[in-house]
């Protein structure tokens, strides 16, 4: 048996020898990438990243550049003459834009039918989002509406700024209004604005996001030390001086209210405000068996197969795209900015309270329920064991992910 022979049974070192014979960068760039997944996965196992997508995208970015082998399957299906040097995997094929091609792979790539029919359409997003919306007490935003929205939109300072910085490296106002959505740091609303937007830029997009939300939460609180003192990270909470107990009807009527003027507003991201508010609706209805359905399966269903899809979607081919590298840089900008500025906006609760605010909280206005809040009270404990910020860090986090929508809705909006 020769060696050519052996290559043709193991079609994936034969594909590994193709890339290093013609394209040395494919070649490294494969095994770096399988490298990267594995590494992905070790630190979702070690709970650095977050264990529920970076391990099952971890793994499938790993897979995917070791399965790629010699294989034109919409040619093979059409019985025209088959390109022998074409490169692709059982898994999908996300460059597909006819209708003829899309049947037919969607009876080879075994993930097609999940890509086409919920990534293609921004389902998966919608379906995230009503996870999401079910596990979001929206009380927390009604009992300090002024201090939520305000810190709120400083953290949009990466998503604003990062739109003329997208232009100037040369992409167009739809593609860059799509990268700036990054810097929201809700990937949903990437997801959903992207495919909106610039549907060709989707999945390098959508992968940086989802890469660097896991790296920036790790980050951020390196950036709040940075920017904080440290007298000023234990300070505590005064507690309300007329507390109100805000019962679910009122959460309930804030919700639909909240949903249908921003639908009526901004009607081209009425799925996903429908999507979160009924989230929203259906914790406060009280109905059990709907509650179970969207904080157990749709959540963590939906989240299983956006980290699978994006993990298999992360092949060398995307990576090494000429357009990726400025995302790269780009994403990274994007979640800083919207870091620093939420810390401005807390620094400004600060004074503006008369020294009462705590503003640590800033970093709880770049959004991801309950991520950044999480962060936020971690960092002030810390520093003072009895300074408790956890209500108004998640009050500050709901309304991120409202004004990131809205935000959202107006790129779309306006752009489109």
């Amino acid at each position: 048996m020769t060696w050519d022979s052996i290559l043709n049974i193991f079609q994936g070192f034969q594909t590994f020898a193709y890339s290093f014979s013609h394209e040395p960068i494919m070649g490294f760039a494969r095994i770096g990438l399988i490298l990267l997944g594995m590494l992905l996965m070790y630190l979702g196992k070690k709970g650095i990243l977050e264990p529920l997508l970076m391990i099952p995208m971890g793994l499938g970015m790993a897979t995917v550049n070791a399965a790629i082998m010699f294989f034109d399957p919409i040619n093979m299906a059409s019985g025209n003459s088959v390109d022998p040097t074409k490169m692709g995997t059982l898994f999908l094929d996300s460059s597909l834009t006819v209708n003829d091609h899309i049947m037919s792979i969607l009876q080879i790539d075994w993930l097609q039918p999940i890509y086409s029919l919920t990534f293609g359409n921004g389902l998966i997003a919608c379906l995230v989002f009503m996870g999401i919306g079910s596990l979001l007490d929206v009380g927390f935003v009604m009992q300090r509406p002024f201090l939520s929205i305000i810190v709120a939109l400083f953290a949009e300072l990466g998503t604003i700024f990062t739109l003329p910085l997208a232009q100037i490296f040369g992409y167009t106002a739809k593609e860059a209004a799509a990268i700036s959505v990054v810097g929201g740091a809700d990937g949903p609303m990437v997801l959903f604005t992207s495919l909106q937007l610039a549907p060709h830029l989707f999945v390098p997009i959508a992968v940086v996001a989802y890469l660097y939300l896991g790296i920036a939460y790790g980050a951020f609180p390196y950036l709040v030390k940075l920017m904080i003192p440290k007298k000023l990270l234990g300070i505590p909470m005064a507690p309300e001086k007329h507390p109100h107990t805000i019962s679910s009807g009122e959460k309930m009527l804030f919700a639909v209210v909240a949903c249908v003027i921003l639908s009526l507003v901004l009607p081209v991201a009425a799925p996903l405000f429908f999507s979160l508010f009924f989230g929203v609706v259906i914790r406060e209805s009280g109905i059990k068996q709907f509650i179970e359905l969207l904080q157990g399966p749709v959540l963590y269903i939906s989240t299983m197969f956006l980290g699978l899809t994006l993990g298999i979607l992360c092949d060398v081919n995307t990576i090494l795209s000429p357009k990726v590298l400025p995302l790269l840089l780009l994403g990274i900008f994007s979640l800083t900015l919207s870091g620093i500025g939420g810390i401005i906006g807390g620094y400004v609760m600060y004074f503006v309270s008369g020294k009462k605010i705590n503003p640590v909280l800033g970093i709880a206005g770049v959004s991801c329920v309950p991520t950044t809040a999480k962060v936020a009270q971690k960092i002030a404990m810390k520093a003072n064991p009895n300074a408790i910020i956890m209500p108004q860090a998640l009050g500050i986090n709901v309304s991120g992910v409202i004004t990131t929508a809205i935000i959202a809705g107006i790129f779309c909006s306006l752009i489109k």
